[in-house]
């Protein structure tokens, strides 16, 4: 499976705020620091503020931090959140499979085995987990570490 970079982009956004500690990030550090387009943080933060992962402030001195703590916001979750699409192959949609070994097919049945357990696998991370190494983390984005 390959996550979208809409998806990349949510994670490395949470990072980056979650690196701030108790400050405010923005969008424009963000994209500078991961060299991603302005444009498309703008519809990660606005996505991921929806999904009540970010709380963002407006105005003067505004700017994005965490809604919650970051052990309690699950790598699986997010992931699920954000990834528009699970078919791996075609027989995975529910309509319009033209697959004509699909009635008989092991294969459907190993590759949905390995997708529970990618999300499984994620679901055992937090952001925690993922700024661990917040001062190695923090020296390659230029944030001050938490």
């Amino acid at each position: 499976m390959r996550l979208t970079a809409f998806t990349d982009y949510c994670l490395r956004a949470l990072i980056f705020v979650a690196l701030k500690d108790d400050g405010l990030a923005t969008i424009d550090e963000i994209a500078q620091h991961h060299k991603i387009n302005r444009n498309h943080l703008v519809k990660v933060v606005f996505r991921l503020s929806q999904l009540g992962y970010l709380h963002t402030l407006r105005g003067k001195g505004g700017g994005i931090r965490l809604a919650n703590d970051p052990s309690k916001l699950s790598v699986g979750k997010l992931v699920r959140q954000t990834e528009p699409d699970y078919a791996l192959v075609e027989c995975f949609q529910e309509r319009d499979c033209l697959c004509v070994i699909e009635p008989a097919c092991v294969l459907k049945g190993a590759l949905r085995a390995a997708l529970e357990a990618f999300f499984e696998a994620l679901d055992g991370y937090t952001l925690a987990d993922l700024i661990k190494p917040s001062r190695n983390l923090a020296r390659l984005l230029s944030v001050p570490a938490a």
